[in-house]
């Protein structure tokens, strides 16, 4: 039987390797997109991701291979880095 922190640390783990594997899949997007129609930063296009991550779960929407709980606790984790990205410009620019 596994016990609650080995459950712990193996979602984290799968989260970690989602967002690994989507990094070299797609390159830095979700946090340095590339901003052709949108001025947003990225935090902002983090918040429409988790938007619409968050509309899939509350109307039961999912693709076979998509899991969207994971897929929202990897946008909660790059909303922190750009939130943490964000604190530290500001900080930088005083």
């Amino acid at each position: 039987m596994i016990t609650p922190q080995e459950a712990i640390e193996q979602k984290c783990d799968e989260i970690k390797q989602l967002l690994l594997e989507k990094n070299r899949k797609y390159g830095n997007s979700a946090l340095s997109p590339l901003r052709i129609f949108s001025s947003s930063t990225p935090y902002e296009q983090l918040l429409v991701r988790i938007d619409d991550k968050l509309n899939r779960i509350k109307n039961r929407q999912s693709d076979e291979d998509e899991d969207v709980v994971k897929d929202l606790a990897g946008y909660l984790i790059l909303l922190m880095i750009a939130r943490d990205d964000e604190e530290g410009n500001e900080r930088m620019q005083r």
